[in-house]
């Protein structure tokens, strides 16, 4: 199963919902089946009850229910049946599903609409020893000893054709190819063997790097910060763990800009196991559900690595299979 938020104009203005995403581009809106659903067993309120029970915010919903992928498949098997009957708009005149041919003005948004945290990891040994190459250093004994990340902001996320920002302090923007989990159930001093139990999903990340700024604030061993809390990039779908047997996927992922290959790589070369960075992240210190885990750059997955400069204009695609692809075009500095 495929999830996403998407947004669609409306004379009302722009409206951002939570979705299944069908492989046929059709947007299933979550909230909306419930509502059909709740106004066919003949209750009055049906919006205000599908509002409580299966929320038009992905983040929410994922939130409320303990197991939200069981919700999930339920508004699934919903829309299935709905649809056979020829039930396609409730009596408000929502439709409960949007083809994404049909509409020119419906895309996908950040497919989460609200991220309690972001932790992104540094785990793919070929980035990791040429990061440390370009600057004359070994690559340290601790990095062998536990999967460590940093923290960033959850308040400047893009996603699918957003244009990516260029900070006004930064001469030099690089793309990072990576993939993601979304943490679908609290939890403190997880073990890495009920790690799965977990992981709601995965997505791509594209966590756009001010490589200059980078470099000035990990010389005094500090940060990132400047260096890459102005822009990540998210999308266009979370891919259900359900997808993948509740087992750690091994997908190709590659990343081409204005149509030319640039990198490519698998997401099982990490140095650590996403049990293993869960088990770490969960020490003392709770996952909610909603955190963004982001596993660091595949090997090849960046400018610095392979020396190569995506300049203002550039359409920058990033793609994981089972996933999709994450489309953006450069934007000008400011």
């Amino acid at each position: 199963m495929k999830l996403c938020t998407y947004k669609l104009q409306t004379p009302m203005g722009e409206i951002k919902r939570a979705a299944i995403y069908l492989d046929s581009k059709l947007f299933v809106d979550i909230n909306y089946v419930w509502q059909l659903y709740f106004e066919k067993q003949g209750f009055f309120n049906s919006n205000q009850r599908a509002d409580v029970f299966a929320p038009s915010s992905l983040s929410e919903l994922i939130k409320r229910n303990e197991n939200p992928l069981e919700k999930l498949q339920q508004t699934l098997s919903l829309y299935e049946s709905l649809s056979k009957q020829g039930d396609l708009k409730t009596l408000r005149g929502h439709f409960i599903s949007y083809h994404l041919n049909d509409y020119k003005n419906i895309d996908f948004d950040v497919p989460l609409d609200h991220f309690n945290s972001y932790r992104d990891f540094y785990i793919h040994e070929k980035h990791v020893k040429k990061g440390f190459e370009k600057r004359g250093e070994p690559v340290p004994e601790s990095w062998y000893e536990m999967p460590v990340y940093y923290k960033g902001p959850t308040t400047n996320f893009l996603g699918n054709n957003d244009f990516i920002l260029w900070p006004s302090y930064s001469k030099k923007l690089d793309y990072e190819l990576e993939l993601a989990v979304i943490i679908g159930r609290d939890g403190k001093n997880i073990k890495a063997s009920h790690a799965h139990q977990h992981i709601l999903g995965y997505t791509i990340l594209n966590d756009i790097s001010a490589r200059d700024i980078q470099k000035k604030e990990m010389a005094v061993r500090l940060g990132p910060a400047k260096g890459k809390d102005f822009c990540s990039i998210v999308g266009p779908v979370i891919t259900t763990a359900d997808e993948f047997n509740f087992k750690e996927p091994d997908l190709l992922m590659s990343a081409t800009i204005n149509g030319q290959k640039w990198s490519e790589g698998r997401s099982s070369e990490g140095h650590y196991s996403w049990a293993q960075m869960i088990e770490h992240a969960s020490k003392e210190e709770w996952l909610l559900a909603t955190d963004l885990l982001g596993s660091g750059t595949v090997g090849t997955g960046c400018g610095l690595e392979i020396d190569k400069w995506i300049k203002p204009g550039d359409k920058v695609e990033l793609e994981i299979e089972s996933i999709g692809k994450l489309s953006n075009i450069v934007g000008t500095p400011h």
